[in-house]
């Protein structure tokens, strides 16, 4: 066969071309118009800009008789959640620990008397107006667990998805579900997957309520942005912030173990005052530690500097993100270092839209103090979150 003259060949080509072009606006719109990374409503967002943390309710019971009526009536009360309202929190970070709940390969069979205290203290926040979160808080044992053990991944999914479903018909405004407190995996790629496991079985349980997600490695920032976002868009993510734990844990005797030597560490840090905290440690990399503090001049742009980055995370793929852990331990810091260290945490996460939650209501890190059996607002940590501080007078 002859070849084509080559006016012939450029008629041709000009054809074809028209034909692929026609196709190409059905193409592009299948592929360059993704479903929006969230579908979490603004109204919902706003349910979680200002709260705190319920610790030691329904987790982190350490009581020799653990987990009875008795404590669920008496620890946290209907006054105690009306305070709260009053002081201008807008939601409760309910902690509740699921191992005295799950049955032993029967996970999906939660103990209705169980289930019937915490209808009761969720109820209880609700009627109150305020948004609840049901975040799933177990002890250190349990987490391990989903580090190693697939089985047991499944029996936390079918827990879950139990859980969800008892409340898929509760507001769901207004309650919110988070997946697990402080997941302790180290291996990133694997709570991302354990993660997606348990978010699937929530949604399947309850399609319309708000799941919270997390990073690994205790929620902190730099593990939250490692992760991509979930297969679902009805998802808020989430990060705890407590950095330096040289300040905001100094005298504690959980976690690091030099943290209990650790004093008179005061914010702003500065080589002069931190170089005083430290000669009295006695191991010198400890004191290293906290010499290092004091050379890194943490103060409020420090601390924006690293809200930022999840900021920009979130900005990026189209996600909300709260904080929903951040304090300081009262026992060994100073009244004013405390109250400027939440301050400029609040504010930081304010100027970037995100809400946020303290740790915790009545606990060593509380925003109340228990006097003559009554809870008594501290004003100062009141001033520092920009709360009332009209109360308890």
């Amino acid at each position: 066969m002859k070849s084509l003259p080559i006016l012939q060949k450029l008629a041709l080509l000009v054809v074809l071309g028209g034909l692929v072009k026609s196709f190409l606006p059905a193409q592009t719109a299948v592929t360059s118009s993704p479903q929006p990374a969230s579908s979490v409503s603004a109204s919902r967002l706003a349910r979680l800009r200002r709260g705190v943390n319920a610790s030691g309710w329904f987790a982190q019971v350490y009581d020799k008789n653990g987990y009875t009526k008795e404590h669920f009536q008496n620890w946290t009360t209907a006054e105690d959640i009306a305070l709260i309202k009053s002081m201008g929190f807008d939601h409760v970070w309910l902690s509740v620990n699921p191992q005295p709940m799950m049955m032993n390969h029967r996970p999906d069979e939660i103990p209705a008397e169980y289930l019937g205290y915490l209808d009761s203290a969720v109820k209880m926040i609700l009627e109150q107006g305020l948004a609840v979160v049901i975040d799933l808080h177990p002890e250190s044992e349990f987490k391990a667990r989903l580090a190693k053990d697939d089985g047991f991944v499944q029996e936390f999914s079918d827990f879950w998805r139990a859980l969800a479903w008892h409340y898929s018909t509760w507001d769901a405004e207004r309650v919110f579900f988070e997946i697990l407190n402080e997941p302790e995996l180290s291996d990133r790629y694997r709570w991302y997957g354990v993660q997606a496991k348990l978010a699937a079985a929530i949604r399947e349980g309850a399609p319309q309520h708000t799941i919270i997600a997390t990073g690994a490695r205790w929620s902190s920032d730099d593990e939250l942005v490692f992760l991509e976002p979930l297969r679902d868009s009805n998802v808020i993510y989430n990060f705890h912030f407590y950095e330096p734990t040289i300040f905001t844990h100094q005298g504690a005797t959980w976690g690091s173990y030099f943290w209990h030597w650790v004093k008179g560490v005061h914010y702003p840090s500065s080589p002069e005052s931190a170089a005083k905290a430290a000669a009295g440690m006695p191991d010198a990399v400890d004191r290293l530690a906290v010499i290092r503090y004091g050379q890194d001049h943490w103060d409020a742009l420090r601390i924006d500097t690293e809200i930022t980055q999840v900021a920009e995370w979130a900005r990026q793929r189209g996600v909300p993100v709260v904080c929903n852990e951040f304090g300081v331990y009262r026992d060994y810091t100073e009244p004013q270092d405390r109250e400027a260290w939440i301050h400029d945490v609040r504010t930081a996460l304010e100027r970037h839209g995100m809400g946020w939650t303290m740790w915790d209501y009545s606990g060593n890190f509380g925003v109340v103090k228990k006097k003559d059996e009554r809870s008594v607002p501290d004003e100062v940590i009141l001033r520092a979150l920009g709360l009332n501080r009209s109360l308890g007078k």
